[in-house]
């Protein structure tokens, strides 16, 4: 045990009042400088792991907890996140409540405030930390002025700044863009291969990561169901659990293609091996009709099915010419034109730092505009990007009504304390709370899918596409292009303050190069093509020619 960064040895753990345990007869080394990404569903024991390497579980969170863990060398019966500190770093799935100081540099240079460095190798850490991450831009701002991304970046710069030997993250992509996401990812896999630094990362979006890993471990009821590496991975996963295999994997096995590709490179590279050149066809001719009926609904109206010819229906949501600006700071909103008709599904997309959350909280009314107006028919529902936020009491059970806990998934769970549920677990808990009750006018949520595998993220698009069924206008601000391609029939794209696009779906996503879905850049020369599915037809046509 002596040799690795993290050991394990037949660990077991359960939380306090649990009737199960969290994580059952773990035995696994990680090695010095390696990348291993967890997979695995929500509640699977990815967190509870997490927690474990870096002292929360058990010192923190209490239960039972029985075998041995070893952190650098420290035994996780003696030491606690204090002593462990010192070698690992850890970042979770809600790195508000991480940050505790006021400023950015403040909250850098505090871990190495606490190691006794003189105020010259703290400033010099702060500014080498800041330019690794990419964050010098953000040293000076005030920690309440972050979007939910740059929030994210610096609490794992403030995890870095250390260099521990061991860097554990709880889904570091959640809330960062497809640009900024991409680029963590790799910038991990540099600080990994230069410092040595051993990442833990646990990750629903696994197409972001699995090409930067060494090795995948995969939880299941709190059990390694497999640990090997990534294309390993992906050929269990499409026999043994479907809902892990990445897009890019279920669309080559869909197609019968093979083998599984971990990257968009390698599936460009076999679909050319192969010969496999796809085409535009009638399939995605009919997208451009489907286009142009959406085109038609914008210029007409149209709620519920029924056409309006004199004169458009009440908007469930518009913003006229919306602002919003800061005293002594920028313009966060700069003249949005915006209107959502009663059951529209639009998906709101952008850079971190567009405005996207400011948005939905002028939708909200939790802020109101500096210039302009926001118009709602009815109530506005909003879940922001904190679960947290929501979740006032001890016990799951006191959230919700018994109905609400099993729509959650939560039904066996009730008498758990909510900080001890997963992220994922914590977002259902804080999504029945939100629209558990009658449908509203305007459904806005902010990154729901943050924590969520892929089961429930399916789920969570059935809800959606009901409630707009009902009439509910949906709008939901997301980093994940995926959810974006299943949800919505209209996209709308910010900039930095300003519409930049907005339009079908299927002409947004499938018109870039980042605010994309992977099988559209692997099938670009196919017209619109977005999902798995879609993608598949497609490949199964060519090989019959």
């Amino acid at each position: 045990m002596a040799d690795a960064v993290l050991s394990a040895r037949g660990f077991t753990y359960s939380y306090p009042n649990a009737t199960a345990p969290a994580v059952a007869d773990l035995t696994l080394d990680v090695e010095p400088g390696s990348f291993v990404v967890v997979a695995g569903d929500s509640g699977s024991g990815k967190s509870t792991l997490l927690r474990a390497a870096c002292g929360l579980v058990p010192h923190f969170h209490g239960g039972e907890a029985s075998g041995e863990v070893e952190v650098g060398g420290l035994d996780l019966r003696d030491a606690g996140p204090s002593e462990l500190s010192s070698v690992c770093g850890a970042v979770f799935q809600d790195p508000e409540s991480q940050v505790v100081m006021g400023s950015v540099r403040a909250e850098l240079g505090l871990a190495l405030e606490h190691r006794g460095e003189p105020p010259g190798a703290v400033a010099r850490g702060v500014e080498e930390v800041a330019l690794a991450l990419g964050i010098a831009g953000l040293v000076d701002r005030q920690v309440e002025t972050l979007s939910g991304g740059e929030l994210q970046r610096v609490a794992i710069a403030a995890a870095l700044v250390a260099r521990p030997a061991l860097l554990v993250l709880d889904e570091p992509t959640s809330q960062l863009d497809p640009v900024a996401g991409d680029e963590l990812v790799w910038l991990l896999r540099r600080l990994n291969e230069q410092w040595g630094t051993a990442v833990l990362l646990a990750e629903h979006r696994l197409e972001r990561c699995l090409p930067a890993a060494d090795r995948v471990i995969a939880l299941d009821g709190g059990r390694i169901a497999f640990d090997g590496a990534p294309a390993d991975f992906l050929a269990w996963a499409i026999d043994a659990r479907p809902v892990l295999a990445t897009p890019l994997a279920r669309l080559f096995a869909t197609a019968g293609v093979g083998p599984l590709p971990v990257s968009v490179r390698e599936a460009r590279d076999r679909l050319r091996q192969a010969g496999l050149v796809p085409v535009e066809s009638a399939e995605q001719e009919s997208t451009v009709a489907d286009d142009a009926r959406y085109a038609s609904t914008k210029r007409h109206g149209v709620a519920g099915g029924r056409r309006w010819r004199h004169r458009r229906p009440p908007a469930a949501l518009e913003l006229r010419n919306a602002w919003f600006e800061v005293a002594d700071g920028p313009a966060i909103l700069r003249g949005i034109d915006l209107r959502l008709e009663p059951g529209e599904r639009v998906a709101l997309m952008g850079r971190n730092g567009a405005g996207k959350s400011t948005l939905l909280r002028l939708a909200r009314g939790l802020i109101d505009s500096t210039r302009g107006r926001v118009e709602r028919s009815g109530e506005v529902a909003l879940l922001m990007q904190n679960p947290g936020d929501y979740l006032l009491h001890e016990r799951a059970d006191q959230e919700v009504d018994p109905d609400g806990l099993e729509a959650a998934g939560l039904s066996k769970r009730g008498h758990a304390n909510p900080n001890d549920l997963s992220g994922g677990e914590r977002q259902r808990l804080a999504l029945e709370i939100v629209l558990g009750g009658a449908a509203p006018a305007v459904a806005c949520l902010d990154e729901p899918t943050r924590g969520m595998d892929r089961a429930w993220k399916d789920g969570l698009v059935e809800r959606l596409h009901h409630l707009a069924d009902e009439g509910a206008a949906v709008l939901v601000a997301t980093h994940d292009v995926e959810l974006a391609a299943e949800l919505a029939d209209r996209v709308v794209l910010l900039g930095r303050g300003d519409v930049i696009g907005d339009g079908p779906a299927r002409e947004v996503l499938a018109g870039g190069w980042y605010f994309t879905t992977d099988v559209a850049r692997v099938l670009d020369g196919a017209g619109r093509v977005l999902t798995p599915d879609e993608g598949a037809r497609v490949l199964e046509r060519e090989l019959v020619r």
